[in-house]
């Protein structure tokens, strides 16, 4: 067995003088970085109080699970000759709030769209995307389907 270990770092960047003196009177934006690598500016959801114009916490997970689905899949079709030309997903996540407050990811959907360089790969395109999604390390972190409905063309 082979262990990865990550690093990051965050930064709450929202405070306007008070702190958290009260719920309406901080931001939620916040930087994330990683040594070596530019910052991501962040804040929460607009429905959280977030700022609209940065990445929150939710729309990076739906991104990390299409890029690392992304990532088996190329690595599976170059191993199966499969030669793909272009790749793009428009993926979303289902997020369910409770009344409470308090709230998880039901689902999330792929939308593969994948060129291919001959006719004759289209037939392992389906099964390279299960597998993609078998092998993908954050797809197998999650307590809820990954699904993919792709469309595959030359």
């Amino acid at each position: 067995m082979k262990e990865h270990t990550y690093h990051t770092k965050l930064q709450w960047t929202g405070n306007t003088g008070k702190g958290t003196e009260s719920y309406r009177g901080y931001e939620r934006s916040h930087s994330i970085s990683v040594e070596g690598k530019p910052n991501i500016e962040a804040s929460s959801d607009p429905s959280f109080r977030g700022d609209k114009s940065k990445y929150n916490p939710e729309e990076m997970f739906v991104a990390s699970l299409s890029s690392c689905h992304m990532l088996w899949f190329l690595h599976l079709c170059s191993e199966a000759s499969v030669v793909v030309m272009e790749y793009s997903d428009t993926a979303i996540g289902k997020m369910t709030e409770t009344d409470d407050g308090n709230g998880k990811f039901s689902e999330v959907i792929l939308h593969p769209r994948v060129k291919v360089k001959e006719a004759s790969m289209l037939e392992k395109i389906d099964a390279l995307h299960e597998k993609a999604n078998a092998f993908c390390f954050i797809a197998n972190s999650c307590n809820f389907p990954v699904k993919h409905e792709g469309s595959s063309f030359v």
